[in-house]
């Protein structure tokens, strides 16, 4: 036997041998151990564990607690769980990350529940401020006092001298004050806009409500961000969002995000993963954004709209409202003008997102995505509809034909329900925020918020999903309780459907070996626990990248 015949025989050996003792010695250590916890893996292969170990930003290993003591080192940390619930991080797919952001520094109307609370909310506020200040943001809720929608006059004596701009919570209606008006040169003379509304009082003078397009007139003398305000703004955003176990999200609008994103993430204070989106109808423009694909920040989604919004009549019906025969909504921009960007942006290899509330709306939607992929040709493309909130039943079971994404907003229908049925009645609602007929046809259902037009808080989409049950306690077995869907399909919709419709599903989404070390520590076992105790349920700690972000303090 030659030298190098032996030297192959004694590797060989040394292997078999290296096969029956496990190879201890020679395991990767890990820089994190976390045990004795009740983990969800998100991984049909293996959905349960009881350890995971971390080396760097991704994880080692995760198994027994057995298999997992073998990876720990001189210099490992190690954490017990104390039998706490470990799931992955939290994805989620709809955001406004600057206006986010912007409201938590803003004024809150949310749960302004009478006119005299909603103006003195704003007076206080506008105390703070110096004269010229925009007053932003708000998220008002009118159906909260009955449903007369506010008027200038309500706050104009408190802001004379700072203009107003505040959106009714679903962000396709906003208040403007009679300081804001003057800036766009909004008076009684002012004609209509297409697919918008002024309205007006008795003898034709803006309320200051302002629909749809019309927003548009006062939205755009809003002074542009400084880039330190956005990164505060941001900063904001992110610590919230970890709070309640978000660790990504798909940022729908960037209104200037990726600059002030880009630049946390150069000095390692980014925190939250971000894939952001640019307005459909300018796919093609750059205006700053760069292609990016890594592991904190992701461009090459675009977003457009089709219509507006329940709440305000702006969603686009094939009937009437109930409580309006006149009104069927109305389409924000023209089924040929989306066409044509549709086919364009696909044509560029971008991912393509599109806001559809009303029925007629996500049915025209439907059509051209189907005439665009048989224009372009199959390939993966991932098409989703944002929202999809009101379907026509026919049109369920092409989502899945298409291989359409619905990207749905769970706690909307808990609010929602409240007052739907007297919008759209009895008949429409069946197919209203339709988790479970969309799963049961196969189509890929993810999750996400809408903050700040809802709480980006994933544990009270699941318990939406999960219950049904409206935020007035009107509908204690659920609100078109047929829909309601399990708690690990809802845990998918928010991490491992999440990281699929963003094309991201080899590197997070769910706990396995090489993939990113996001996971979210919960008081209790979500699967295992009387669904209506959801929302009780505590964030303990949030880890990206195995980095612990986020603690719940003792006073909480």
């Amino acid at each position: 036997m030659i030298y190098s015949e032996k030297i192959s025989l004694v590797i060989l050996l040394a292997s078999i041998l290296c096969s029956f003792t496990s190879c201890e010695k020679q395991l990767q250590k890990a820089d994190l151990i976390i045990t004795n916890a009740s983990i969800w893996t998100g991984n049909t292969t293996m959905p349960n564990a009881e350890a995971i170990a971390v080396s760097g930003d991704s994880i080692l290993a995760i198994g027994t607690k057995e298999e997992i003591e073998k990876r720990k080192g001189v210099s490992t940390e190690r954490i017990d769980a104390n039998g706490n619930f470990i799931t992955p991080g939290f994805i989620d797919t709809h955001v406004h990350l600057m206006m986010g952001g912007n409201a938590l520094l803003s004024v809150e109307l949310r749960d302004a529940n009478s006119p005299e609370e909603f103006a003195k909310r704003i007076a206080d506020y506008a105390q703070t401020l110096e004269a010229g200040q925009w007053i932003l943001e708000g998220n008002w809720d009118h159906t909260l006092w009955g449903g007369e929608l506010p008027n200038k006059e309500w706050i104009d004596k408190y802001t004379e001298d700072k203009p107003v701009a505040i959106y009714r919570l679903d962000g396709h209606m906003i208040l403007a004050n009679s300081a804001a008006l003057k800036i766009a040169n909004i008076d009684k003379n002012t004609s209509n806009i297409a697919s918008g509304e002024i309205v007006r009082d008795a003898d034709g003078s803006p309320t200051g409500i302002l629909k749809g397009s019309a927003m548009n007139l006062v939205l755009t003398k809003i002074p542009s961000m400084s880039e330190s305000q956005k990164k505060t703004a941001l900063k904001a955003a992110e610590n919230y969002l970890l709070s309640n176990g978000v660790t990504s999200v798909h940022d729908v609008d960037s209104l200037g995000t990726y600059t002030a994103a880009k630049q946390l993430k150069e000095f390692g204070e980014l925190k939250v993963r971000i894939y952001l989106a640019k307005p459909l109808n300018r796919w093609n423009e750059e205006f700053g954004m760069q292609k990016e694909d890594n592991k904190w920040l992701k461009t090459g989604l675009v977003k457009g709209f089709v219509d507006g919004s329940l709440g305000s009549h702006t969603a686009a019906f094939k009937s009437p409202y109930i409580d309006k025969p006149e009104d069927s909504g109305f389409f924000i921009n023209t089924e040929e003008n989306l066409y044509q960007w549709i086919s364009k942006a696909d044509q560029g290899r971008l991912q393509i997102t599109v806001h559809g509330i009303g029925d007629k709306a996500i049915h025209s939607l439907l059509n051209t995505y189907q005439k665009v992929i048989s224009e372009n040709g199959k390939r993966d493309r991932r098409f989703r509809i944002e929202h999809a909130q009101h379907l026509a039943s026919e049109d369920i079971q092409r989502f899945s034909e298409l291989d359409v994404i619905a990207s749905m907003q769970p706690y909307h229908a808990i609010d929602d329900g409240r007052w739907a049925e007297e919008l759209i009645g009895s008949e429409r609602i069946k197919t209203t925020y339709a988790f479970k007929s969309l799963l049961d046809a196969n189509t890929k259902v993810v999750f996400g918020s809408d903050w700040p037009v809802a709480p980006a808080s994933p544990l009270d989409g699941i318990y939406a999903a999960v219950t049904r049950r409206t935020l007035d306690n009107k509908n204690p077995e659920g609100w078109v309780p047929e829909q309601k869907i399990s708690i690990e399909q809802a845990l998918r919709a928010y991490t491992k459907d999440a990281a699929y419709a963003s094309f991201e599903e080899n590197r997070k989404g769910t706990l396995e070996a090489g993939k990113l070390a996001d996971f979210i520590i919960l008081s209790e076992d979500l699967t295992k626990i009387d669904p209506i105790k959801i929302r009780e349920v505590k964030v303990l700690q949030t880890y990206v990248g195995g980095k612990k972000l986020f603690e719940m303090s003792q006073e909480q």
